[in-house]
């Protein structure tokens, strides 16, 4: 069976894979290292437990936002605390839209009920916010402020944007989800090419994950050091080393990362060769 013969919810579950197996992929969870709550085996792991809310999305069998909601359950099944959470921000509008044009107008279709669930699916993370955010996931109330407004899951993407490139690609049309499937394909096949996307998408522009715990210049520090490992002027291994001893995580470049994936298989990627 070929990449384009799978189904979406096959293609998603192979990108899942495929994208925490690759190595050196600087500062994250790879076959090579864990961290130490959080190991391979539990990324592997919510890989085969979200397979019922990615069969939800290909359906479109209920709400984006609920289907989110059901994916961050199911795979909240382990010790191993989120694994996916800005995955399936991605992964989910995909497959319900069956590509980006689709993603984008389910996304603006959405209702304020979209919203509700999304939030109460971030609750259930531990997934850091803005300390100034008005949209506080631990306060109570703004469930509330989210239906009296009549706000819907696009609304909600638009209000993190700017501090959230996760959200800033539901609201922009995936530019960096649909950059790294493009180099992807030009890279080619093989688990190599992921790690070299990876890289390529983190010396774009500051990782909002690293900026949220460790602030923006920490952030534009690490893009600078991924440039020189494309430059040749370092190791990617010296760079990973550098970023676990730190605890330093691009984890919003690695869900990206997964996205692009995950689009790149549909249009004929080869990932085992």
């Amino acid at each position: 069976m070929t990449c384009l013969q799978m189904s979406n919810v096959e293609r998603a579950q192979l990108a899942m894979m495929l994208e925490v197996c690759a190595y050196p992929k600087p500062g994250n969870v790879d076959r090579c290292h864990d961290y130490p709550e959080t190991r391979l085996e539990h990324f592997l792991a919510s890989t085969i437990f979200a397979r019922s809310a990615l069969e939800e999305a290909d359906r479109r069998q209920g709400r984006i936002g609920e289907i989110i909601k059901h994916a961050v359950r199911d795979t909240n099944c382990h010790d191993g605390g989120n694994t996916h959470f800005g995955a399936f921000i991605l992964l989910i509008p995909l497959i319900y839209g069956n590509g980006i044009p689709g993603a984008m107008a389910a996304i603006a279709q959405t209702e304020s009920s979209d919203a509700v669930a999304f939030y109460k699916a971030f609750a259930m993370t531990a997934v850091k916010m803005n300390a100034t955010d008005e949209l506080d996931v631990n306060d109570p109330h703004t469930l509330t402020l989210i239906r009296e407004r009549d706000m819907n899951l696009l609304d909600i993407m638009q209000h993190s944007a700017p501090h959230d490139m996760v959200a800033r690609e539901l609201v922009m049309g995936f530019p960096l989800t649909r950059r790294g499937a493009d180099l992807l394909k030009e890279m080619g096949s093989g688990r190599r090419s992921i790690a070299a996307t990876f890289l390529t998408l983190l010396a774009t522009e500051p990782d909002t994950f690293i900026i949220k715990k460790h602030g923006i210049e920490t952030a534009r520090e690490t893009m600078a050091r991924a440039r020189e490992v494309l430059d040749g002027k370092r190791s990617a291994e010296s760079f990973d080393a550098e970023l676990i001893e730190r605890d330093i995580n691009p984890g919003s470049i690695a869900d990206i990362t997964l996205a692009a994936i995950y689009l790149a298989l549909g249009e004929g990627w080869s990932w085992d060769s």
